[in-house]
């Protein structure tokens, strides 16, 4: 009997820790399936759109000034008007990135307070007019952002497009198959884009110093920086997109339960008033016997 005490105890120790292993699962779960992986996902590629079009932005617009005072506009008043349109938009990114990246956290902790694994951890629901005023309203201005954020997605666009013509014509000129005769009628004029004013000096670059410029690292990393910088702004959008949707259907999630809840509010009071019928009927059936 002795040998078998110590054996029965092993067993129970053993059964007890299965249990705690098994409620530590469970809780895992249970926190994994509470994660709104929707919201998250949103937010990571909000964070990295973000951050990918003020960085590079701010970079290539300081690389786009040094090569128009380099190559384009050696007199410096007469991009005075330039020089401080790039350096309001500077400002703007550093207004942009981190009110956008404070309101992804915002929309990301809306998504926890949101899930189904809330209503499971509080063992009750609740939810409130003020609740489904606060998602409307993240609604609204995360539609105005996206309408934003898609116009600031085309305007990146437009640099994108002019250093792409100004690489090409680059590109015609060195490649082996061209049959130019006199390169320097080649031109590229900055000032037809009204990047510069008319009067600059000199305002277009010919021939071999038209390639030269191509070949500087201002040109080459500013083109490839506004290619990033354009893409980030596209992956803001999408971002902004995926949380409108998600806001949406947490709204309609807020509604569908605030209309469960009056249901159920209304059959427990039913339910309460034909107990309490019953229980009179049957006292006075026996109090009559």
């Amino acid at each position: 009997m002795d040998g078998v005490k110590p054996a029965m105890e092993n067993n129970e120790e053993n059964q007890e820790e299965n249990q705690e292993s098994k409620g530590c699962f469970e809780c895992c779960i249970k926190c994994l399936g509470g994660v709104p992986y929707a919201s998250l996902i949103a937010t990571i590629l909000c964070f990295a759109g973000v951050t990918l079009f003020c960085g590079c932005g701010h970079v290539a617009l300081t690389g786009t000034l040094t090569m128009l005072e380099n190559h384009f506009s050696t007199v410096r008043t007469d991009h005075a008007s330039l020089t401080n349109v790039i350096q309001i938009l500077q400002y703007t990114i550093y207004g942009i990135g981190p009110f956008l990246l404070v309101y992804g956290v915002v929309l990301l902790a809306e998504g926890f307070y949101t899930t189904s694994a809330v209503k499971d951890l509080q063992n009750e629901f609740k939810t409130s007019v003020c609740g489904r005023c606060i998602t409307a309203t993240f609604m609204f201005l995360t539609y105005v952002l996206a309408l934003a954020w898609l116009g600031i997605f085309g305007f990146s666009a437009i640099p994108v497009f002019l250093f792409y013509n100004m690489w090409n014509t680059c590109a015609a000129m060195r490649s082996p198959m061209a049959n130019i005769t006199s390169p320097d009628s080649i031109c590229v004029d900055v000032r037809q884009y009204g990047v510069i004013p008319w009067n600059a000096t000199p305002g277009k670059a010919c021939g071999s110093a038209l390639g030269d410029i191509c070949n500087t690292s201002e040109f080459y990393l500013s083109y490839h920086l506004y290619i990033v910088a354009c893409a980030g702004a596209g992956a803001t959008v999408i971002a902004l997109i995926h949380y409108l949707m998600i806001l949406a259907a947490n709204w309609g999630y807020l509604k569908d339960a605030v209309q469960t809840h009056v249901y159920q509010d209304i059959k427990t009071k039913d339910d309460q008033e034909l107990t309490d019928v019953q229980s009179r009927s049957k006292e006075a059936i026996n109090s009559y016997s």
